[in-house]
């Protein structure tokens, strides 16, 4: 996606909850700008580098950290290098634009054994007709074997814009897979733009799927009694890179890049509609003319739209122990701002603050690891993993 500066930006203050007809249709929005410096003494301590344009972080239960690569590899940490892990079985990843190998998962069954199976997202197919993959594989301390399709998006697009993706498991087993709207204007899909697609239930492309660890639509999907596709969870997303549960509250978190202007942090339901393209405090790239409105009826409103931008990708809920005062907030990487936004939260999921972590590195995700720290992954040639420490 091509990086601006944004001018137009909206704060909203969303009330928590886990229904969506619980949440208001409309909320009063404060203009905001970006966050002062954070006042928690903090340094960033680099663990290992050497992935080139690392995308997603997954720890072994024995500690040991699994790192995705953009250009299609994965690569394990042994002590303080990084070695690549075979993948038997894999599909040919498409590295066009933004796609690649992109995010990583273990089974949550899986987290003590010494074979635990791994999910990845992928980007497959051609610049003329490509779309965003599960894969599932199983790793034996050396390689991942027995790679297979899991899912794969129903509409191909070409080029190499938007694929998202992030993943996340839910205390049910089911599993949330973002997928973005396919791309910018003049790009179309079919008879409409791109983007449009992102209000069309009839495809994935725009929303948050909920799938079975199988791959298969998990039940009880809200839209899909609205004749939305049977994996769509939510809808009218531009493209998420990241995704993130409280794991006190059981709230759903989702930062997602918008175009000219309005990048989002969003408070996700089951059966919300979050108005892309409709709904948007962004412009178009080439013309800079709103795109959409402010506020539809019966979508919802972000939580937080910041300008400039970020560019948001990976996203953490803290829970440790390690900076107690952090404890609580969301913590969203940012590409072009090269830093990492916390978000402070109070009870009901309210934004009460904010302020950042300069990094001065593209940051393409951000992970709480099982000790408790936080992690950063930097999106560069000689990509970095950084844990986030108390000065």
């Amino acid at each position: 996606m091509p990086i601006f500066k944004r001018t137009c930006l909206a704060t909203a203050l969303l009330l928590g909850s886990l229904g969506a007809s619980m949440l208001p249709a409309h909320a009063e929005l404060a203009a905001s700008g970006e966050p002062p410096a954070a006042k928690q003494a903090w340094r960033a301590v680099t663990v290992a580098e050497g992935v080139r344009q690392p995308w997603g972080i997954a720890w072994l239960g024995d500690g040991r950290v699994l790192v995705t690569s953009k250009q299609g590899s994965l690569h394990i940490l042994n002590g303080q290098k990084f070695d690549e892990v075979v993948l038997e079985g894999m599909p040919t990843v498409f590295t066009g634009g933004q796609g690649g190998l992109l995010d990583i998962v273990l089974h949550p069954q899986d987290a003590a054994k010494p074979n635990p199976r791994v999910y990845m997202t992928v980007a497959t197919g051609t610049s003329e007709a490509n779309r965003t993959t599960l894969v599932q594989g199983v790793f034996d301390g050396k390689k991942v074997t027995g790679i297979k399709t899991l899912f794969k998006v129903s509409t191909d697009k070409s080029g190499g814009q938007h694929f998202g993706s992030r993943l996340l498991w839910l205390p049910d087993g089911t599993l949330l897979m973002s997928v973005a709207d396919g791309g910018n204007p003049p790009l179309r899909i079919g008879d409409r733009l791109a983007r449009e697609q992102a209000q069309n239930p009839a495809t994935h492309l725009g929303s948050i799927l909920r799938l079975t660890d199988e791959g298969k639509p998990a039940p009880g999907n809200p839209l899909a009694a609205k004749g939305a596709l049977p994996e769509i969870w939510s809808m009218g997303h531009r493209n998420i890179q990241g995704l993130a549960r409280d794991p006190v509250s059981g709230r759903i978190w989702a930062t997602e890049h918008g175009p000219y202007g309005g990048d989002e942090l969003n408070l996700v339901v089951a059966g919300g509609n979050y108005g892309w393209p409709l709904q948007t405090y962004g412009a178009d790239y080439k013309t800079h003319e709103p795109v959409g409105k402010h506020e539809v009826a019966g979508m919802i409103n972000p939580s937080v739209a910041w300008v400039p931008s970020p560019a948001p990708s990976g996203l953490a809920v803290y829970s440790g122990d390690k900076i107690p005062a952090w404890r609580g907030s969301v913590f969203s990487g940012g590409l072009a701002a090269k830093d990492i936004r916390r978000v402070a939260l109070d009870g009901n999921g309210k934004v009460i603050g904010q302020d950042r972590l300069a990094i001065g590195e593209r940051v393409r995700d951000v992970k709480q690891g099982p000790d408790g720290y936080l992690y950063a992954l930097t999106d560069e040639s000689n990509g970095k993993l950084l844990r986030i420490v108390a000065q």
